[in-house]
């Protein structure tokens, strides 16, 4: 089903674009990810137990640690908040922080508790968990540490674009340092994103986004989660509860739903190609999510960007991290790249491409001209307009219709030859032909989200400029290169002058 665009946000090239700029403040439970490998040849004698062989360990931060590290390795930048004891534990997520970049560490140190260390015994036939062994105190942290934990929020809050509060119920984060972290972002104009654990969620009050699971959700509400239908009441129930902007739901295998307070509820399938590993993979899912909202995207396409991030978390070994380089391949791939299948011969081929686009959550671009001899001016229009879209349609005038413009003695190129041309840029993503003197049919029928043409027009001459902004969009005008055109090109030909053009 197609989707409204009309709030789609920015492109998801423009929001990738502005992760480095970002800056997140991550506040929760941090913990030592243990993972000891090896191999199982036989069972003890002692015991119905496997007999693993150990020949490496890998230690990663944990919890709100591995938030952060997959904010850091998405090129933002992320402001860390967490509790730590002042054991070997300890020593190690220091280090392991301190060899990470982008992260700013404001641990706060107590002696009197141990660090929180998730130990897992992995077989690397089939990358089997044979067992976990957790260290913990998770009860809740004193008055004095809340207060301190507060105030490093507070004092960290104006130099920041977003707070996140990754809640593993270890103690740190209690009910009355939500409530205060939340009043301060509040009134400092920053959103909060929760991803949530326990029963209480009314404690989660005012905050702007919440990531539970399946399960959390249905412990949350007291209600089943069995079908989607259920699913989006239970998270609108949580939605009145915590008087949430959105409720963002992983589902495991099945992908996300994403619920807005105001809106339809979307769904996304799960985007991983093979599954290995999924620790940690609400972590990625939760860091992408709060870097999209914070970088200009829609909700749903937070949403979508968070679930391709997860998608590839789950394809690593161990607590991984998502890089912006492979966030970028997977999210911004175009499967159609090859010339015959992006030109299309007929409205209804292209209309259900752009409704699948749609219903990927795409922004759709649009723009058009003769494209006869392609120059700098075209290739400068072409790409500029592709860096305000996700998808860029680009329509050709016919022969005929190009000689009705421009004289009999044009087109020089067939509209073919144009279109194989036009095809060819990575850049554009459909082209098609159009007969009649402007594209004003096809717009009508696209309805593009961005409507793009040459700034030699004013936005109110622009040809379709009112269908695009009834439905929400709107009309970029592209400086134009000077003196560039097919008619200049023409001319110095036909008088036989052999300089460069400039």
């Amino acid at each position: 089903m197609e989707k409204d665009l009309s709030h789609a946000g920015a492109p998801f090239e423009t929001v990738l674009a502005q992760f480095p700029s970002r800056r997140i403040l991550v506040v929760g439970d941090l913990m030592l990810d243990r993972f000891s490998y090896g191999h199982v040849g036989r069972i003890s004698p002692e015991a119905p137990a496997a007999v693993i062989n150990l020949d490496r360990v890998e230690e990663a931060v944990g919890g709100a640690g591995n938030v952060a590290r997959n904010i850091a390795s998405l090129d933002a930048h992320c402001d860390l908040i967490g509790m730590v004891g002042t054991d070997d534990a300890a020593t190690a997520i220091c280090r392991c922080l301190g060899e990470t970049p982008n992260i700013e560490a404001h641990l706060v140190h107590a002696p009197e508790r141990v660090t929180t260390v998730k130990s897992r015994f992995v077989a690397k036939l089939h990358n089997t968990h044979l067992l976990r062994a957790d260290v913990e105190d998770s009860s809740a942290i004193s008055p004095e540490l809340q207060q301190k934990l507060v105030r490093i929020v507070a004092e960290l809050l104006p130099q920041v674009d977003a707070v996140l509060l990754s809640d593993y119920s270890k103690g740190l984060l209690t009910a009355d340092c939500i409530r205060a972290i939340i009043e301060h972002a509040r009134k400092a104009g920053k959103f909060v994103v929760v991803d949530p654990k326990g029963r209480h969620y009314e404690r989660y009050a005012g905050a702007d986004f919440m990531t539970p699971n399946l399960n959390e959700l249905s412990q949350a509400v007291g209600a089943p989660v069995d079908t989607e239908e259920h699913q989006v009441a239970a998270a609108r129930k949580l939605l009145s509860m915590t008087k949430s902007r959105a409720v963002l739901v992983t589902r495991s295998e099945n992908g996300v739903l994403v619920v807005p307070a105001e809106g339809e509820a979307t769904s996304f399938v799960a985007s991983a190609r093979r599954v290995i590993d999924v620790s940690g993979a609400g972590d990625t899912l939760v860091a992408g999510f709060t870097l999209a909202l914070a970088s200009g995207a829609s909700i749903a396409n937070a949403a979508r960007l968070a679930n391709y991030a997860a998608g590839i978390a789950v394809s690593k070994f161990g607590t991984a991290c998502v890089t912006h380089e492979e966030l970028a391949d997977a999210l911004l791939s175009r499967p159609d790249f090859h010339i015959k299948s992006k030109i299309f011969d007929n409205t209804p081929g292209l209309r259900q491409a752009v409704a699948k686009w749609r219903e990927d959550g795409m922004v759709i671009g649009f723009t058009n001209g003769c494209f006869d001899i392609i120059h700098e001016g075209h290739i400068e229009i072409l790409s500029e307009a592709r860096s305000h879209c996700d998808r860029l349609i680009v329509a050709i005038n016919s022969d005929a219709s190009v000689a009705r413009l421009k004289g009999p003695t044009r087109p020089i190129q067939s509209e073919r030859a144009r279109a194989k041309v036009i095809s060819a840029l990575a850049f554009v993503d459909a082209v098609i032909t159009f007969d009649a003197e402007t594209p004003i049919d096809l717009i009508a029928e696209i309805k593009p989200n961005v409507l793009v043409k040459g700034a030699d027009y004013k936005v109110e001459e622009v040809v379709g400029r009112s269908i695009v902004e009834a439905n929400g969009g709107r009309v970029v005008l592209v400086p134009l290169v000077p003196n560039s055109s097919t008619t200049r090109i023409v001319e110095k030909m036909k008088a036989g002058k052999n300089e460069a053009l400039v």
